[in-house]
């Protein structure tokens, strides 16, 4: 599925309005589709159900929701941020729903006697055109509501007896297009938001759905058809995996088949230190689908690790006090005859020991007397041969290790999965850490290119 930016949305939905596919005509269906998931989610005919209205689009998708659940039987308030004075506010008020505005709310009586008694709360103040940080209107209107479903949820686990198995959530909260105060570009997001149990965007996700803090507020994300055309989408390079994604993607997995049917996975990890990492890691091989995993680990951390699988093999290998050693290399490549697939990282350290075993592993120059990382251009032993590789995953202390020699990615094999956490991307980068989590995706897209290599930022 796409993943867009503000700037793509509206250029695909002004260019959807030229062809003849009205704005009116998307709100129309945004605001049915945010009505729909409300009533997915339980008989709406008597409930009482709050819609926080701003002055925009977002506004307008929550009044057209309004209207169609007026219709259904449930009991509707419509609470303006601003007077509005359109035909999404006269179809509201038609279908019967109450239409109050808080310029008119002397101590905000209105607000909290609904905000108080809601079963649902819709929050359509600000979609992706907000700004932050917000209105001051904005912030009184927001954190009353939050304050007022603070108090209902604590009363409520209050009057729960111990013995439940969960306190009373108190309201729904539905967020059109995400909760007002969240930048959709940045992911940054205002004090006052709401934190919404799903949101409902349109047409495409965006960049900010993914980003932290504003992920944490969405809930659960549903992405709503408005009618426009995926051509307009053409453009868009970026991806959101979503399950219909990945499951095109996975092999078939034929009632015929066995462990040799789908691939061998060598697992290179662990140590004295770090033992959980190396089960860790084969446990998700496994889960993942792999047929057959093998650890390749210290001698010493092997029976650690043999006592949390059952499934795996495992693979010996030269140690140093409990730390992976050079002499591991010409075993490990003749052990890797026939695998698919090479996870190198997890628990190694970046001890002497360690460094010296990647050195010589990825071909590069042998051991110096250092303590970590790899050695001088001043050594003159000649390098060893580079030893040939599967399809590689470098993780964790593989990427820390590498990381010191320049132009390292020019010692993995073509493609290699590198699968940094932020402080690893800015090791790999010499970028500064602000500077990666500024701009997530767009630091993991430009490096990949440089590097030709695959980029997980974690």
């Amino acid at each position: 599925m796409k993943l867009v930016t503000v700037e793509q949305m509206k250029a695909m939905e002004a260019a959807s309005d030229a062809a003849g596919h009205s704005y009116d005509a998307m709100m129309d269906r945004a605001g049915a589709a945010v009505a729909q998931v409300v009533q997915q989610r339980g008989a709406v005919k008597g409930k009482r159900i709050l819609v926080l209205v701003g002055s925009g689009n977002n506004g307008g998708d929550g009044l057209v929701a309004a209207g169609h659940l007026r219709e259904a039987g449930a009991e509707v308030a419509c609470y303006l941020l601003k007077p509005r004075d359109d035909a999404r506010v006269t179809a509201a008020r038609e279908a019967g729903a109450f239409i109050g505005a808080l310029p008119d709310d002397r101590g905000l009586r209105v607000l909290r006697r609904f905000s108080l008694g809601a079963d649902v709360v819709i929050d359509a103040l600000f979609g992706t055109g907000a700004r932050l940080p917000l209105p001051h209107e904005a912030h009184m209107l927001l954190n009353t509501v939050k304050g007022d479903i603070e108090a209902r949820r604590n009363k409520d686990a209050a009057l729960t007896a111990p013995a439940s198995p969960a306190a009373p959530a108190g309201p729904l909260i539905v967020a059109v297009d995400g909760p007002s105060g969240m930048d959709f570009d940045s992911g940054a997001l205002d004090s006052s938001a709401l934190s919404a149990d799903v949101s409902v965007t349109f047409a495409y996700p965006k960049i900010g759905h993914t980003r932290f803090p504003a992920a944490e507020t969405c809930g659960e994300l549903i992405v709503a058809d408005i009618g426009v055309d995926p051509a307009l989408a053409s453009s868009v390079t970026r991806e959101l995996a979503d399950p219909h994604m990945i499951r095109r993607l996975l092999p078939a997995r034929p009632a015929s088949a066995h462990k040799g049917t789908f691939g061998k996975v060598m697992i290179v990890a662990g140590s004295i230190h770090y033992s959980g990492a190396p089960a860790l890691a084969a446990a998700a091989a496994y889960r993942c689908g792999a047929g057959l995993v093998t650890v390749a680990a210290p001698r010493p951390v092997l029976p650690i690790v043999a006592s949390r699988l059952t499934e795996a093999t495992f693979q010996p290998l030269p140690d140093s006090m409990g730390i992976v050693s050079a002499d591991a290399v010409p075993i490990l490549s003749k052990a890797l005859e026939g695998y698919r697939a090479v996870l190198i990282g997890p628990g190694l350290t970046h001890e002497k020991e360690a460094a010296a075993f990647l050195e010589r592993l990825l071909g590069g120059e042998p051991p110096s007397n250092r303590r970590m990382g790899f050695s001088t251009e001043s050594d003159s032993a000649s390098p060893p041969a580079r030893v040939s590789l599967p399809p590689l995953v470098l993780d964790a202390d593989g990427l820390n290790v590498v990381s010191e020699k320049e132009e390292w990615w020019k010692l993995l094999p073509e493609s290699s999965v590198l699968t940094p956490h932020p402080g690893e991307m800015v090791r790999l980068t010499r970028l500064e850490r602000d500077e990666v989590e500024a701009d997530r995706i767009g630091v993991a897209s430009r490096f990949s290119q440089t590097w030709g290599h695959v980029v997980v930022l974690k």
